[in-house]
């Protein structure tokens, strides 16, 4: 594979003249070039950008916050059970109460018990679903600061290996290239 520089740096296939004479006119197809060229950079010089050492502390802080979202919430969840403890125990005395009013009002005493027990078992459906809610939201937003992390040292890596391989004499020899181009284009068209 050729590097992008090699363009650049044969200029004697370009021929030289006085003046200028041409100008792209087209926007659309010299702003698809500028992406295309500088894509290819960041991808030719961006790919051997570690992440891993720099964004293991980030990861690690992450971490320790979602294991303290999880206990937390398994905090919750034991309140949980423990409210559905004394729920079990004020349903035994429901059912006592139960056998001793069943002629007055069985239907009423069942009624009170099923709708106490889904209450117990929606609570403690939303309890679990906070819990997981709250373990995705940490986990996309770590995934998120990750990314963009990895993509601005990428950046950051590529802009340094570029000015790294750019220098004063290779940008008089590119424009001195360029001012030949366009003269001789301009005296083909005179």
């Amino acid at each position: 594979m050729k590097n992008g520089t090699d363009s650049f740096l044969s200029l004697g296939h370009w021929p030289f003249a006085g003046s200028f004479g041409f100008f792209n006119t087209d926007i659309l197809s010299t702003n698809l070039i500028n992406l295309s060229v500088v894509l290819g950079v960041l991808i030719f010089f961006g790919k051997g950008v570690c992440a891993s050492c720099l964004l293991s502390d980030l990861l690690d802080n992450r971490k320790q916050r979602i294991l303290n979202t999880i206990r937390n919430s398994e905090e919750l969840r034991g309140g949980a059970i423990e409210q559905l403890e004394k729920a079990r125990a004020r349903l035994r005395k429901v059912e006592i109460e139960a056998d001793q009013f069943r002629v007055n009002g069985y239907s009423e005493i069942e009624r009170e018990r099923l709708n106490l027990i889904n209450s117990i078992y929606k609570t403690l459906e939303q309890l679990e679903n906070y819990k997981n809610e709250t373990i995705q939201f940490e986990q996309q937003r770590t995934i998120n600061q990750v990314r963009q992390r990895v993509f601005q040292q990428a950046l950051q890596g590529a802009l340094g290996t570029l000015n790294s391989c750019l220098n004063n004499e290779l940008h008089l020899r590119t424009i001195s290239a360029n001012i030949g181009m366009l003269g001789a284009i301009k005296e083909k068209t005179d």
